[in-house]
């Protein structure tokens, strides 16, 4: 055990310290993706094909996914994995129509005859980044694909690497991908941003990926936008004494089995129960099978910090600002309304992050490495842009004419003065 503190003056005992720093951890991929980025740019569809060969072991002889090679792969799924697939569909497009609902076009008088609003307008075509990973996530394409189709955008494009499972395919085809590319990794953004033979340039691009992927979103940004730049998965979990040490251990191995990299961790103020998860956690790892990487993350990564109160466990967990934020406390709802720093909330016992990771509707594309400080996760509201317009009757350019007027001779632009001053003149004259 070590005791720390944090610049927030909130104390902390480690029961256990994670031995690495995830936001630090990792190797310098800039160069690499500066070079892919241009030959793609250059070179088109034969730098994809290239750099196919060279990190995915062999290019696809096309690149675009046909029609029926798309229906074949859904009628190849089993049908289970189909059933369950359209229900996590249901149930996110449930959510981001929902969402959608929500968000209402602004036309409003804010003074006599100035006339303001804005409008909520649908990008025209949008890239989905689908990853491989380590399992096929059937999960990854609905989370991307469905809330796009919403929101109304004008061509959905996904890109997957060529070595993924062939139900991923079926995935995107079933969320309603418009166009379907084997293309993966840093090769599949620069193809999306700067657009190829084959491949249509997008508007934004969504979707999370290795290191070379998030560092392609990086590097592309501005002439294409990007939901965010994701690392490590991560969840928390903040507990009373009346946390269930089975059940905490559990969430955070199933979260850790993602890639070794994950963080991990619980917040509490019960020192047995400290103890009791550390426990659980090494007799879990025993019978996991994807320990080696759940074990690997929890050494490198994984943490159980003790607070003295409910005080000190919600300042902590804003500075942390967690992926997945797991509330288990003896009143969660009221526990939860005074936290402000994640990326999704699941509150009670009975709301595990799998079922989000899933199929219960709510997005699991979410910030990482503390960006839930400031911004949320992927939603409907990430595929729109929201614009606003004016228009004036004579009324309202007298009202506003006079201070524009003063306040560009005040800095000196005479052009804004004389623009402000020819409407009022010529209404005037």
């Amino acid at each position: 055990m070590r005791n720390t503190g944090m610049n927030d003056g909130v104390g902390i005992e480690y029961i256990k310290a994670p031995a690495r720093d995830a936001a630090l951890d990792g190797r310098t991929v800039s160069e690499t993706v500066h070079g892919i980025l241009a030959a793609v740019a250059a070179e088109g569809d034969a730098a994809v094909r290239r750099y196919a060969d060279r990190f995915d072991g062999g290019c696809p002889d096309r690149l675009e996914v046909t029609m029926n090679d798309r229906q074949a792969a859904v009628d190849r799924l089993d049908p289970q994995t189909r059933a369950d697939t359209e229900f996590a569909i249901a149930n996110v497009r449930a959510f981001a129509e929902a969402q959608r609902a929500t968000l209402s076009d602004l036309e409003v008088e804010i003074l006599p005859g100035v006339h303001l609003g804005h409008r909520h307008i649908p990008l025209a075509r949008v890239g989905c980044y689908v990853p491989g990973g380590r399992y096929p996530l059937l999960s990854a394409p609905v989370m991307t694909v469905v809330p796009a189709k919403v929101a109304g955008v004008g061509e959905i494009v996904a890109c997957l690497p060529p070595s993924a499972h062939e139900a991923m395919i079926a995935g995107c085809h079933l969320s309603g991908a418009d166009r379907i590319f084997r293309i993966g990794g840093a090769q599949a953004v620069a193809a999306m941003a700067h657009g190829t033979q084959t491949v249509p340039k997008v508007d934004k691009i969504v979707g999370p990926g290795n290191a070379f992927v998030n560092e392609a979103k990086r590097q592309v940004f501005g002439p294409v936008g990007i939901d965010q730049l994701a690392g490590p998965s991560e969840i928390f979990v903040l507990a009373d004494e009346t946390g269930d040490a089975a059940t905490i251990a559990t969430d955070l191995l199933a979260q850790a089995e993602h890639d070794v990299r994950t963080r991990v961790g619980l917040v509490t103020t019960h020192r047995p129960l400290a103890l009791a998860v550390l426990a659980e956690v090494e007799a879990q790892l025993a019978t996991l099978s994807t320990a080696e990487t759940a074990g690997q993350a929890w050494r490198d990564f994984g943490e159980i910090a003790l607070v003295s109160d409910e005080d000190a466990m919600r300042r902590y967990s804003d500075a942390v600002a967690a992926e997945h934020l797991q509330v288990h406390t003896a009143d969660a709802e009221t526990f939860a309304r005074t936290l402000t720093g994640y990326g999704s909330l699941f509150v009670g016992e009975l709301a595990s992050v799998v079922y989000s990771d899933k199929c219960c509707g709510t997005n699991h594309t979410l910030p990482t490495m503390r960006a839930g400080r400031y911004t949320g996760g992927l939603w409907v509201g990430s595929y729109l842009k929201t614009v606003t317009h004016q228009s004036m009757t004579p009324e309202g350019v007298r009202a506003v004419a006079p201070p524009a007027v003063r306040q560009s001779r005040s800095e000196g632009l005479e052009g804004h003065r004389r623009a402000a001053q020819l409407r009022l003149d010529r209404l005037n004259g």
